[in-house]
């Protein structure tokens, strides 16, 4: 089959099939197709007419098909560390496709096609990728490349052993046996009894010819299966069909034994697609498209060894002091998803494995979510904690608050019951007279002869009344001495408390002339309340208004003392008096601590009464009346029925 040379957009020489019908060439048109060849690839500098002297330039004539994955790795690999050295290298490079295209009539066309095409330029060393170009540099060399040093690379270690090598080539060989997929095998597949071995011919396969060797003794050991150079679709149908305790080696499926050209990465992932075993591989460029895994060939690193030998040459060190080497480029490298697919455990899997396509942790996937929620949780959690604290803190100082205000309404109780003590005494000793003479007469009646029963049973009845008199005093009394431990909200009626207060301050009003009077709303008027703390508004309000009216005479001194409702929310209650009433410049402050108009006036009653009904929620004020007098209401929230 003879080829067409072209010449791509980067100077490297392409090669394709000549169509079935084409006809020979003549001697004429050849000539003449090889001059346009030579016009069109040169390098621009020969084109010219200059002439390029590199001694610091490399040559790649690599074999491989530029679309077979690992070749196209280590190529690139190598190209790309040799034009990041300093000083700087000129790569040139030349891929053939030798798998396809071979033959001496295609070999002696290369020849013609390189002589011409690097004709102005000087190599430092030439770079041979693979077996099938190693041996057509091998015999150019003589002629286009005379004692330029050479670097093998790509050969297995069973072509190497049959090398007759020339002075002035070195390289290194690649170690790559097929016990290495086996070995993988029997991690994947526990009791592992059978093989089948895919890909392309072996014979074809520049760098596995070392397996040809080696199937016979696995035969030995395993039920073996050679499905290589067998068209893909019988080697899909197999793969799709193989017993239990069974593994696949995919090779690589370049051509088959027809001669049909393959791409070994599609090959692979249509094998996969069906297979029902897992697929072992011998090249990094492998994983990914449906095999497990295995040692697999590290291009990267077996280019980078390859361009450091090549820069060594360059640099001046003698060929001949670089022994031919072996190396083992491969490390095990796995397929997260086929791992999971056929339920094998990575603790099954030899130390130091990469595992490639694993599925990212919610962790590894929303890291930077995660923080921030979880940050912001911090800082909710820290809000609600001193939320909780500052609402701890508030509910102590209410309760402080709270207590404070019993302990000042009972001092102020106390102070009450002191201005109205004489007022007390007399109220006692009324009744007690009363005890006392009614007793004598009594007894005076029960020793008469006859005894006046009739008349004794009326004045123990009187005695009786007396009693109840001096008790309900006592508890009223002691009613407003009494200390609570803290604020009892409850339910009561205000016109109920008016009364009760209104009864206290008749000891006191009594004594100093004063008519008291309670005008009562006709309804009951609920508040939610302490009673004792409204009472003692009440008989603060009472007091002052009694002490206020001491300047007037006895018959123009009058309490007044009125509950109503305010709309249907609020309760109001007013303490009128027809005393002086007070400055209108006082108004502003008549309820502040310690600001009185009374001599002997301590200046809390007014402030301690604001105190109790704003605790409660309610307002106090004070106004002058026009007929004279002054006017102190208070309201507070009606409560509301449940």
């Amino acid at each position: 089959m003879f080829i067409e040379v072209g010449a791509g957009a980067s100077g490297v020489g392409k090669l394709r099939p000549r169509p079935r019908n084409y006809r020979f060439w003549t001697a004429r048109e050849a000539a003449c197709s090889l001059v346009v060849v030579l016009l069109f690839s040169a390098p621009a500098s020969a084109v010219a007419g200059g002439t390029v002297e590199s001694p610091r330039a490399v040559l790649i004539i690599d074999e491989s098909d530029p679309g077979s994955g690992a070749p196209t790795t280590f190529s690139t690999t190598l190209r790309m560390t040799l034009n990041q050295a300093t000083p700087r290298v000129g790569v040139y490079g030349e891929t053939f496709d030798l798998g396809r295209f071979a033959g001496p009539r295609q070999g002696e066309f290369l020849r013609r096609y390189l002589q011409a095409k690097y004709r102005d330029i000087s190599f430092g060393a030439i770079a041979a990728v693979g077996l099938s170009a190693f041996n057509l540099v091998k015999s150019w060399r003589p002629e286009l490349w005379h004692n330029v040093p050479v670097v093998f690379a790509g050969i297995d270690e069973l072509s190497a052993s049959q090398l007759t090598l020339d002075p002035g080539v070195t390289g290194l060989v690649m170690h790559r046996t097929i016990n290495s997929m086996v070995s993988v095998a029997r991690l994947l597949v526990p009791d592992l009894k059978g093989l089948a071995v895919l890909g392309g011919t072996l014979e074809r396969d520049p760098y596995r010819r070392q397996y040809i060797d080696d199937l016979p003794k696995l035969a030995n050991e395993l039920q073996l299966s050679n499905l290589t150079g067998l068209p893909l679709a019988e080697q899909e149908n197999r793969a799709a069909t193989l017993p239990t305790k069974t593994a696949i080696l995919y090779t690589a499926l370049f051509v088959d034994d027809a001669g049909t050209a393959y791409s070994s990465l599609d090959s692979l992932a249509a094998i996969a697609k069906v297979a029902n075993r897992p697929i072992v591989v011998d090249a990094d460029s492998l994983i990914g498209l449906g095999a497990t895994g295995g040692y697999v060939l590290n291009s990267v690193s077996y280019g980078k060894q390859i361009a450091r030998l090549l820069l060594q040459i360059l640099d001046g060190a003698n060929v001949a002091a670089i022994p031919v080497a072996t190396a083992e480029f491969t490390k095990p490298v796995f397929d997260w998803r086929q791992l999971t697919r056929w339920n094998i455990s990575e603790a099954a899997l030899p130390e130091g494995s990469e595992i490639r396509f694993r599925e990212p942790t919610a962790w590894q996937q929303y890291r930077m979510q995660i923080l921030v929620a979880l940050c912001a949780l911090l800082i909710q959690s820290a809000i609600v904690w001193g939320l909780l604290i500052e609402r701890h803190h508030r509910q102590a100082a209410e309760q402080l608050s709270r207590d404070r205000l019993a302990d000042i309404v009972r001092l102020n109780q106390i102070a009450t019951v002191e201005t109205m003590a004489s007022s007390i005494a007399h109220e006692l000793k009324q009744p007690l007279s009363a005890i006392l003479s009614n007793a004598e007469a009594a007894q005076l009646l029960l020793n008469a002869e006859p005894p006046d029963i009739a008349q004794a049973r009326e004045t123990i009845a009187d005695i009786l009344t007396a009693d109840r008199r001096a008790d309900e005093i006592i508890t009223h009394l002691r009613q407003l001495l009494k200390k609570k431990p803290e604020i009892e909200y409850t339910v009561f009626d205000v016109n109920e408390v008016a009364e009760s207060a209104l009864h206290i301050l008749s000891f006191d009003a009594n004594k100093k002339g004063v008519l008291l009077k309670t005008e009562p709303a006709p309804e009951p008027l609920p508040v939610r309340a302490d009673p004792i703390h409204i009472r003692q508004v009440l008989l603060n309000l009472g007091v002052n208004a009694i002490d206020a009216m001491m300047s007037y005479p006895p018959d123009k001194r009058r309490l007044v003392i009125r509950t109503a409702p305010v709309g249907e929310s609020e309760v109001m209650v007013s303490v009128f008096d027809t005393g002086p009433g007070f400055l209108e410049d006082r108004a502003q402050n008549l309820f502040d601590p310690f600001v009185t108009t009374k001599d002997q006036g301590s200046g809390l009653g007014l402030s301690i009464a604001r105190t109790i009904v704003e605790a409660y929620g309610g307002k106090i004020w004070a106004e002058n009346r026009p007929e004279g007098g002054a006017v102190f209401r208070f309201t507070l929230g009606l409560a509301r029925p449940t």
